[in-house]
């Protein structure tokens, strides 16, 4: 059995409103490993966002451990967050959020611009990751000249373009159709075959029937794991 790629232990996310306490996450603990996955499930706030935001580090519990790759990300500095965030984890949101000034092959080769690589190097690893979603043939349009479905592959290669270890999506299928979903699903299925961990927060049971394993929410709290 794989290592654990992920590792939350006693995690809270509280946010205090005058007298008031929001408890966003309320000690959640889980493990999730290389090659998992997983749908995150749960009504409107029961922590699915807040989970999803903590383990891409881009917010910070209030208590509570995040290991990811056996790094305690608590004792990372941030120019040590930031590459972890740039290297190891892609994101995938429900509204896409691609430049709208720029076209689809420019879009995918941002995240390349903060690793190194030369113009040409940035090119070729970009039409790559195009490629691999069906969409080289439109890499010299806008987003505003793309379907839902083809903004959401634009930016499902954005997030492969740093060959990431883990994928996490954030209702990725909620502004398309149920045919275009359907696709966009496929396409995860493929991303997770080729070894990635792929980690969903979805709101949709016909979603989280494609993952291999759901965890429900509920007030913050893990319910059910299954």
């Amino acid at each position: 059995m794989s290592e654990p790629v992920i590792v939350l232990e006693s995690l809270k996310k509280y946010y205090f409103m005058g007298e008031f306490v929001i408890k966003a996450l309320d000690d959640v603990s889980l493990s999730i490993r290389k090659g998992e996955y997983t749908a995150i499930m749960g009504p409107s706030g029961s922590g699915k966002s807040t989970m999803m935001h903590l383990v891409g580090c881009l917010d910070t519990p209030t208590e509570g451990k995040i290991y990811i790759d056996a790094d305690d990300t608590s004792s990372l500095r941030e120019e040590d967050l930031a590459y972890l965030r740039n290297a190891k984890i892609g994101f995938v949101f429900q509204q896409f959020n691609l430049l709208m000034k720029i076209n689809a092959l420019e879009n995918v080769m941002t995240p390349l611009m903060y690793a190194g690589y030369s113009i040409r190097q940035r090119r070729e690893i970009a039409e790559n990751a195009l490629e691999q979603v069906g969409l080289k043939d439109r890499m010299k349009h806008r987003p505003n000249e793309l379907s839902g479905g083809q903004k959401q592959r634009i930016a499902i290669a954005r997030a492969l373009v740093n060959d990431p270890t883990i994928l996490l999506a954030d209702e990725p299928t909620g502004a398309l159709d149920t045919v275009t979903g359907e696709q966009i699903m496929d396409l995860f299925e493929q991303i997770n075959q080729q070894g990635r961990t792929v980690i969903m927060v979805t709101h949709d049971p016909e979603v989280s029937s494609r993952c291999r394993r759901t965890i429900h929410l509920r007030d913050g709290k893990i319910v059910e794991d299954l």
